[in-house]
């Protein structure tokens, strides 16, 4: 008995080890793009990057940084509430159906899209074919096509986590479908939905491809025309100024990438306190 609670001892310690490494291991690589960033990008970085536009190969990033955040915002707006609403339709409505299951299927099609296709798509029917051109909104909608079957399923797998012992009560209670949802599962399936959410503004923030074919560039701040005028993002300068052969270019490009490393960090750390707040659940696991 000795030898065999021995044995357990040994192994429990090399699985936990093991644990530990491949943490270390997975962490190391993020670790590494911050340091790595960071270093480049902090020494360069001032207030002009906040107070100047794009100007030639140098500048600031102000336009870059307005048009990152009013595209982001439209395609959010635009994809939040269908995403949502999809994903509770299929958790409590269609999970059976050939209705839900081609829905569910389609979702799972549209994820798999390439992002450079969705870009294409947009400049055929909304640049061209409807005489948009270049313009945010353009932009908006091909980052809401590609946010739009994450937040779907991560609303779909929020709601399908949680016990049915809520709808039971719920439906016992008198409450109809409706209301068991709004009332009673939604807030326990919050922290899904956001965290949907917050995929969904992390791809938007990385993109790149789709961008250029909808949105386009521009070096001017956004005018809030929403169709016919192109915008900066911040990831069209890290794609174009690293391939430029100035130190003032690498250095722009290197702050672009810095500050939307920030830009994700501060949206998941208040997003997720507000949450942990609203749900004192959530509170007392984090």
């Amino acid at each position: 008995m000795r030898e065999r609670a021995n044995r357990r001892r040994w192994g429990d310690r090399a699985m936990r080890t093991l644990c530990y490494l491949a943490a270390v291991v997975a962490v190391f690589p993020l670790i590494d793009i911050l340091y790595q960033i960071g270093s480049r990008a902090i020494p360069s970085i001032g207030s002009y990057l906040f107070t100047q536009p794009v100007q030639g190969n140098a500048g600031g990033l102000e336009n870059a940084i307005l048009g990152t955040l009013l595209l982001v915002s439209l395609g959010i707006v635009i994809a939040a509430p269908l995403g949502i609403f999809g994903g509770v339709y299929l958790a409590e409505f269609g999970r059976t159906g050939p209705f839900g299951q081609a829905v569910r299927f389609t979702t799972d099609i549209l994820a798999g899209v390439p992002s450079i296709v969705i870009g294409y798509f947009g400049y055929v029917t909304l640049v061209v074919g409807l005489g948009w051109k270049f313009s945010a909104l353009a932009g908006a909608i091909a980052l809401a096509l590609m946010s739009l079957p994450y937040i779907m399923r991560a609303t779909e797998l929020a709601f399908r986590s949680l016990p049915d012992d809520l709808r039971e009560a719920s439906l016992a209670l008198g409450a109809g479908e409706v209301t068991t949802v709004f009332r009673v599962l939604w807030r326990p399936a919050l922290p899904g939905l956001i965290t949907g959410v917050l995929l969904a503004v992390s791809i938007g923030m990385g993109e790149t491809a789709p961008l250029i074919y909808t949105a386009g560039w521009s070096v001017f701040l956004p005018t809030g025309q929403l169709i016919g005028s192109p915008v900066g993002y911040l990831t069209y300068v890290i794609w174009t100024f690293i391939n430029n052969p100035f130190a003032a270019s690498h250095a722009l490009a290197y702050a672009a990438a810095f500050l939307l490393i920030v830009f994700i960090l501060v949206v998941n750390v208040v997003v997720r306190r507000l949450v942990a707040r609203l749900n004192p659940e959530l509170q007392r696991q984090g």
